[in-house]
């Protein structure tokens, strides 16, 4: 295994001290650079885990974070949080930006060569900084098959790979349809793979707290999305020798 070296990074943005996860690949060259976004309830080991294994892979990565420090367990929570961010997409960008401005500013970083993965409402901000005209390589986002302002999807100007489960109840086959329908229309080259069986969130270990109706772990499709987004990076944003 190569060495890895991690750091937080505390930055604003949406009116909060965001606490990100940094991590750095081995050597001191300039790496392609991925955001990794996390699900609604805010950043975890699992995004910081993801982080380092792509910095293991040779990236530069940045697992952001979406509330100020806080991981919100509470449903309610969570939801009074994020249905009011989602509904502004203004808001979202934000958020984007902030932590991509981070990831960009880092010397090992090459700002050019930088791509967007997340899920949940880390997906959304993904899409949003494409459909906010911002040079990407690739954007993927798991269960996070948000549409967008009409006809801003077109200013996304990367291949974009979206995954969700089929028996996942908050992203039901409408949005799905109503995300494609989007994608296509606005000429983007998209692709979405429907994981058989899975549940929302179905790429998430097993979390301590009580997991909402229609959220659950499907251990064998995590892994396999997991590989589709390398891939996707591998193809879009490969890390040079």
């Amino acid at each position: 295994m190569t060495t890895v070296t991690t750091r937080t990074v505390a930055y604003p943005a949406d009116g909060l001290t965001m606490i990100g996860h940094l991590a750095l690949p081995a050597g001191t060259g300039r790496r392609p650079a991925v955001l990794i976004g996390p699900e609604g309830v805010g950043l975890s080991d699992v995004e910081r885990r993801r982080a380092e294994a792509l910095a293991e892979l040779g990236y530069v990565a940045l697992a952001f974070d979406l509330h100020g420090g806080r991981y919100l367990e509470d449903p309610e929570e969570m939801l009074a949080r994020c249905l009011p961010l989602l509904a502004d997409p203004d808001r979202v960008r934000g958020i984007g930006h902030a932590a991509l401005d981070v990831l960009r500013a880092e010397p090992r970083a090459d700002p050019d060569r930088t791509a967007a993965i997340g899920y949940g409402t880390g997906g959304a901000v993904a899409l949003e900084l494409g459909r906010d005209g911002v040079d990407l390589r690739a954007i993927a986002t798991v269960n996070g098959l948000i549409t967008g302002r009409p006809g801003e999807a077109a200013r996304i100007r990367c291949p974009v790979w979206a995954g969700v489960g089929s028996e996942d109840p908050i992203m039901p086959p409408a949005q799905r349809e109503a995300f494609t329908a989007e994608m296509q229309a606005a000429g983007v080259d998209w692709r979405l793979v429907v994981y058989g069986g899975a549940l929302h969130a179905f790429h998430h270990p097993p979390v301590d707290h009580a997991a909402p109706p229609g959220v659950g772990h499907h251990p064998r499709h995590a892994e396999r999305a997991w590989r589709d987004i390398v891939a996707l990076l591998d193809e879009c944003l490969p890390v040079a020798d």
